[in-house]
């Protein structure tokens, strides 16, 4: 059946929402504000933990610069501490105490006996000493050396003891003996004199340093060059032979003083 509203328009009832439908649409809406509230207090309490973290780990940081720099300063000086060391390693290994070693060739000298062994002086003592990696000799201890007897072994045992002396331990051993025998001057102490040369080239830092040597192919002698023959070998001169007079004289008086 058709209803006709005949009444005024401002005396009609106007049609309302339903209860129900408000109701669901507050609780929806109030839903989606407690949600909305919940995501953003979860947002900005998570960026506050980050920046809490953050400024903890900033502080830490700052901490850390100083000790870093140190920790570089202290490696840099370390290098450098390395780099010396290895430069005085070096030197030490090229280095060779000589007061040391003239103390070992005087007690070599003075271990004659008073010439129960040998009984042997030296006029002079020239040291040369090569630091070039390049050179094929390190150097050398050269003298002229006197033996106050008429047995020329006493220069072989001379030269035994100091081979088996310290001394020996930073030079090649020494050559064969040889030397000449100066005229017997009954007026002197002692009468009769040989002298020797003595030479004793330095073994190379590797050497001394207890490394292996260098690869060097030592030098062959020529099939013509005649070898330099040893006292042993050359007979002893008649008496006048060999050094003058004056020679044996005045080794004779360096050996009384």
């Amino acid at each position: 059946m058709i209803h006709i509203n005949l009444l005024p328009e401002e005396y009609r009832r106007k049609a309302r929402t339903p209860l129900k439908v408000t109701l669901a649409v507050a609780a929806a809406a109030g839903v989606n504000t407690l949600l909305l509230a919940w995501f953003a207090w979860l947002a900005l309490g998570v960026m506050a933990e980050i920046n809490s973290e953050r400024a903890v780990l900033q502080t830490e940081l700052d901490g850390l610069t100083p000790q870093v720099a140190y920790h570089r300063s202290l490696e840099t000086e370390r290098r450098s501490f390395s780099a010396r060391e290895e430069t005085l390693a070096a030197i030490t290994a090229n280095r060779i105490n000589w007061t040391k070693k003239l103390d070992e060739l005087v007690t070599v000298i003075n271990s004659g006996g008073e010439g129960e062994r040998h009984y042997v002086w030296l006029d002079d003592l020239n040291v040369t000493q090569v630091t070039d990696p390049r050179s094929k000799s390190a150097g050398s201890v050269r003298a002229a050396g006197h033996s106050g007897s008429a047995k020329f072994d006493q220069i072989a045992n001379f030269l035994e003891d100091l081979e088996k002396s310290p001394f020996i331990e930073a030079f090649e051993p020494p050559a064969a003996p040889e030397g000449t025998q100066a005229s017997e001057d009954k007026e002197l102490i002692p009468p009769v004199v040989w002298s020797f040369p003595l030479q004793l080239n330095l073994k190379s830092p590797e050497q001394r340093g207890g490394k292996p040597p260098a690869d060097k192919t030592p030098a062959k002698p020529a099939a013509d060059q005649p070898a330099t023959p040893s006292a042993a070998q050359t007979p002893a001169p008649a008496p006048g032979a060999g050094a003058a007079p004056a020679e044996a004289g005045q080794s004779s008086k360096e050996a009384q003083r």
